[in-house]
């Protein structure tokens, strides 16, 4: 199987005649599994279901980014940490109990487009409010959300159409995760050029994945 240059992978796992590959993200979701599944069998409990785990991890996010916009990057910071790890328990409920669904899967998606959203948006308008930004921490912030949009379409559209596409620098938990940091240490410009820069070098990385698999097919 063809391999893209840059990919982050910890292993492969063979389906078939294809080879998935495995990046940090699978790693860090397949090791905090018995730590989730149990908090996840209790939200189930309580009578949640999937997709309202899901709608309670986006809450989740859109507090983090209004504490955020109203002028508190560590609190901000630590709500993120604190909640959200939700965005993996819903999948893991929905296993649990057996109620996986194509609208699940779909929602789910949907709601992790929106988390970002508000994450970016809390972000450019605390550093317009506290931070004097301008036009460069605007054009910084559009070019990281951009660049996450597309690392995400990227690999649902690729999957729609047959091909594997878990490959990249920056998958939504490595952004996520660089996101937090940013907020908690304080280290919020070099976080936002590292995201603005490395999203795109992702999603270019996911074309030519796929690119080289349509060859090879």
């Amino acid at each position: 199987m063809a391999r893209c240059m840059w990919s982050m992978r910890k292993g492969t796992e063979r389906s078939g005649d294809r080879v998935t590959d495995w990046s940090f993200s699978d790693w860090c979701r397949s090791w905090s599994r018995p730590i989730l599944l149990p908090v996840a069998r209790l939200l189930g409990k309580l009578g949640l279901s999937p997709n309202m785990v899901s709608t309670i991890g986006l809450v989740a996010y859109a507090t983090s980014g209004l504490v955020l916009a109203l002028g508190y990057p560590l609190a901000a910071g630590l709500v993120l940490a604190i909640l959200g790890p939700l965005d993996a328990v819903d999948g893991l409920l929905a296993r649990d109990q057996g109620k996986v669904s194509a609208f699940g899967a779909f929602f789910d998606s949907t709601v992790d487009r929106y988390a970002e959203f508000f994450l970016f948006l809390g972000l450019m308008i605390y550093l317009i409010l506290y931070r004097q930004g301008g036009l460069i921490e605007a054009l910084l912030i559009l070019c990281a959300l951009t660049g996450s949009l597309l690392v995400s379409y990227t690999r649902s559209r690729a999957e729609a159409m047959g091909f594997e596409c878990k490959v990249g620098l920056l998958t939504r938990f490595e952004r996520l995760l660089l996101f937090d940091i940013g907020l908690i240490l304080g280290w919020i410009y070099p976080i936002l050029v590292i995201l603005a820069i490395f999203t795109h070098i992702t999603a270019l990385q996911r074309i030519l994945h796929v690119y080289q698999q349509a060859r090879r097919d």
